[in-house]
């Protein structure tokens, strides 16, 4: 697969809604590589990193593609130590198809598709407007709470080099 900007076919199947969402596999693990490279200001992990999220973590992801091309993802897992808890890792849409809904979508069959799940938690830099109002909505169409409280501090766990992440917790979901 090629990344969107290399085709405007891709941007014109999300727009008329003809988006597959479905289980990553390792052929997704180049396109999501060069996909979260083209987005920052997401943190970029090692290409075999990438490959390990479409295989060993399928189960707890989920890809988006349009016109034959990578065009989001999302990747999670469950908290070795408590696997009623689906932690999501990151999400990622092309810049030519935010704003149409599409991380929302993403998310949401995610879950769906969770089987024991009790709580969602991810990590959210205070600054990140877009990934606040993704996980305020998931929060409110689930009528599950939203907590919050600080995971990794600015200075503490980065050195003064990143913003703090904030940990946020959706749940308990209902049965």
């Amino acid at each position: 697969m090629v990344m969107l900007q290399e085709a405007p076919a891709a941007s014109q199947a999300i727009r008329a809604n003809k988006v597959s969402l479905r289980k990553p596999v390792s052929d997704d693990g180049l396109s999501l590589h060069r996909l979260v490279a083209a987005s920052p200001p997401l943190d970029p992990n090692s290409l075999y990193c990438n490959l390990l999220q479409c295989t060993h973590f399928a189960d707890t992801a989920i890809a988006a593609e349009a016109a034959g091309h990578l065009v989001g993802f999302i990747s999670g897992y469950r908290l070795p130590d408590s696997p009623e808890v689906l932690f999501v890792w990151q999400v990622v849409v092309d810049a030519n198809c935010r704003g149409q809904g599409l991380a929302g979508r993403m998310l949401s069959q995610l879950v769906t598709q969770q089987s024991s799940l009790r709580f969602i938690e991810t990590t959210i830099n205070p600054g990140n407007q877009p990934s606040w109002r993704l996980f305020e909505a998931l929060a409110a169409d689930l009528g599950a709470p939203l907590e919050t409280r600080t995971l990794f501090a600015r200075d503490r766990h980065f050195g003064g080099e990143h913003a703090d992440e904030i940990l946020v917790r959706i749940g308990p979901l209902a049965s």
